[in-house]
């Protein structure tokens, strides 16, 4: 065990031994000084710390010096009773301090009792049960803001950790000052009811001759024992009132970057007009009035003076930050332009007016942020899929309530909203119209209706799907996500997926990566699969797929569709969810035209069918989408394991939201029934 720690248990035991051990009076002018220097030294470091975590032991601290003070005045209880003396330290502050009076003595120990129990420790008390209740009420907003400032890329992981940790570390601690600041109101109390013991019990002794075996008349025993009893709580409560002014800095000091010293003399000085104002006041009130002048004049002067002294000093650092300043910026424009930083694009961005600040600012009740961060979670969760950065940014060169949407630095979609409006859409049965400004929902292209608060419940209550602005923007960017997550993944998530991946299967990686396939071929069949909104979240199985067959071939096509084959459950879960699931398929010639008609290249294998074939599939496969939609039902179409990748590239830039299946992919309790074809 380290010195300290043993240090540390022997003192502890030590108190409770002196509680129960006469000790010598030598020992106890020892302990007595002890305690006195043990008051200074924390006062000071309450002090000169620069925020309350620096101190995270004071309620431990205090606890022990409270127990500590507590045994010596035991001890000196049972000396004083017992000897009729109690050490010379307690006899110097009787006669001393006390002025050898008794009135004196008692009149200066309750002033000092009143200003510690009644100012210091009661407000102590009141600051740090308020600082514990708002900390604890505000830890999870800091908790979220952590959060949001981590999904925004403002601090990385390990600012954010430490960040929790130091909030944790507050609550703790202004939850124990709450606790811990009884220990000084308390231990005044006691103080008081101990020096009233001693006077009782010592008068009660000293004429009865009990201890000393000689009695004393009722004033001489009254002026031995209430001195030494008043220079016992003396001794006592003026490290107490030290411990109770630094419990008091303490749990209201806020944190800075410099020592409260430092930062009261610079606040309190700050403004110069300040101290002259009251200099001014100071001398007239030393000239007109029968205050003594000697003593109000030369205090204003020097408060005249100091504010000139620090006029010229705030005048001449002003001075020096403009030069600096423009020496800065002379500086830059010798140096040739650092344009490395104008290169970096944000993956996404989330750019809109001025009047759709409120809903991002927090302060302001905005919750925008936090849907920002729950949609890269549900992303996450939904698809498996790392979603970058998002980057919010107000414009002003947009519209008030207009929003853009940038996907690497370009604009891929764009909306508008109205403040202090609900958007309510019509989901196909409702006949009952509402009033309202017509406009259409951004993230699908569906009609909507611009309603006013007022008419929310009643929209509801008619059978409309009500939606505030916030959770428009966050659909629509959601939706735009999905839509360009193929693009968004990058080598370095990839790589992240893998490291992942590696913690529970590191054989798997050890084969895979970079024996059978690198890096960019599996970007590219995880790619594959986003685009077309299948989850990679069962990334073991997708791997295991690619280490199978990715020996006999690196044609990411083809190792796209047999990882799908092998996802067959996943897929079939999310695309055929009905009991019986209506699906689109292709007459039989068509395929084999289509299978015809592949080309391959060193390039990769191609589909050439001519313009007027292309053109015949494209009518025919309209009719059945139009079918489908008419009905509310999703179109679905499938295809032979085969057919499906070339007829999916085919038809993408027509209908690229179709979802085309192979029958490989259909898991066999599936139900499916053909009420369309799409043939030549």
């Amino acid at each position: 065990m380290k010195f300290g720690n043993i240090f540390l248990g022997v003192f502890v035991i030590a108190i409770i031994i002196m509680i129960i051990i006469p000790l010598p009076q030598g020992v106890l002018d020892v302990f007595f000084t002890l305690n006195i220097a043990i008051g200074i030294i924390i006062l000071l470091n309450t002090i000169f710390s620069k925020e309350p975590l620096d101190m995270s032991l004071f309620p431990s601290i205090l606890l022990i010096t409270t127990i500590f003070r507590l045994a010596l005045n035991i001890s000196s209880t049972r000396a004083i009773l017992a000897d009729g003396y109690a050490g010379e330290v307690i006899e110097a502050f009787g006669s001393f301090v006390a002025g050898g009076n008794i009135v004196l003595g008692i009149v200066v120990f309750i002033i000092i009792v009143i200003i510690q129990f009644l100012v210091i420790t009661k407000g102590a008390e009141r600051v740090a049960e308020v600082s514990a209740r708002f900390t604890l009420d505000a830890m999870p907003g800091k908790q979220m803001a952590i959060d949001a400032d981590l999904n925004t890329g403002l601090i990385d992981e390990a600012e954010a950790k430490a960040r929790r940790k130091k909030i944790q570390d507050e609550a703790s601690f202004y939850g124990a000052m709450d606790g811990a600041s009884k220990f000084v109101k308390n231990d005044a109390i006691a103080g008081i009811i101990i020096t009233f013991i001693n006077i009782i019990g010592g008068i009660i002794l000293g004429t009865t001759g009990i201890t000393t075996g000689n009695p004393m008349s009722i004033s001489e025993a009254l002026e031995v024992y209430t001195i030494l009893t008043i220079g016992d709580g003396l001794v006592s409560q003026i490290p107490s009132l030290l411990i109770s002014t630094a419990t008091g800095i303490l749990v209201t000091k806020v944190a800075t970057e410099n020592n409260m010293s430092s930062d009261f003399l610079k606040q309190l000085g700050s403004i110069p007009i300040v101290l002259q104002i009251a200099g001014w006041a100071l001398i007239i009130l030393g000239i007109l009035s029968p205050l003594p002048w000697y003593t109000l004049v030369p205090v204003g002067i020097l408060l005249i003076a100091g504010a000139s002294i620090i006029n010229r000093r705030l005048k001449l650092q002003t001075i020096q930050e403009e030069i600096s300043s423009e020496d800065i910026q002379a500086e830059e424009i010798r140096k040739p332009e650092n344009v490395i930083s104008l290169l970096q694009v944000d993956p996404i961005e989330l750019e809109f007016g001025y009047g759709i600040i409120p809903l991002a600012d927090v302060k302001q009740g905005g919750d925008l942020l936090d849907r920002v961060v729950m949609i890269r979670r549900q992303i996450a969760l939904d698809l498996g899929a790392i979603v970058p950065i998002i980057r919010l940014r107000d414009n002003i060169q947009l519209a008030p309530n207009q929003y853009i949407i940038k996907i690497k630095g370009v604009e891929v979609a764009r909306g508008e909203i109205l403040f202090d409006h609900y958007m309510a859409m019509n989901p196909g049965y409702v006949e009952e119209e509402i009033d309202g400004i017509e406009t259409v929902e951004p993230a699908f292209g569906l009609p909507a209706l611009w309603i006013s608060e007022s008419q929310r419940e009643k929209a509801e209550m008619m059978g409309y799907t009500v939606v505030d602005p916030p959770s428009i923007i966050a659909t629509h960017l959601t939706e735009v996500i999905k839509k360009n997550l193929s693009e968004l993944l990058s080598r370095q998530d990839v790589q992240t997926l893998i490291n992942n991946v590696k913690e529970t299967n590191p054989a798997l990686i050890d084969e895979l990566v970079p024996k059978v396939l690198g890096i960019g071929e599996i970007q590219k069949v995880l790619a594959n699969l986003l685009k077309e909104y299948v989850p990679i979240r069962d990334l073991v199985t997708i791997l295991e797929t690619l280490a199978d067959y990715g020996t006999t071939t690196r044609d990411t096509d083809v190792l796209t569709e047999y990882v799908r084959q092998r996802l067959s459950r996943t897929i079939s879960k999310r695309f055929l969810s009905e009991e019986t699931n209506n699906i689109i398929t292709l007459s039989p010639e068509l395929e084999q035209k289509i299978m015809d008609s592949v080309q391959h290249s060193e390039q990769g294998s191609y589909l050439a069918l001519d313009p007027q074939t292309t053109q015949q599939i494209f009518e025919k496969l309209n009719k059945e989408i139009q079918r489908f939609t008419s009905i509310g039902k999703q179109p679905i179409l499938l295809t032979s394991p085969i057919v499906r990748i070339y007829f999916k590239r085919l038809t993408e830039q027509v209908a690229p939201d179709l979802i085309i299946l192979s029958y490989n992919e259909v898991d066999p309790s599936i139900e499916l029934q053909s009420i369309g074809m799409v043939s030549l």
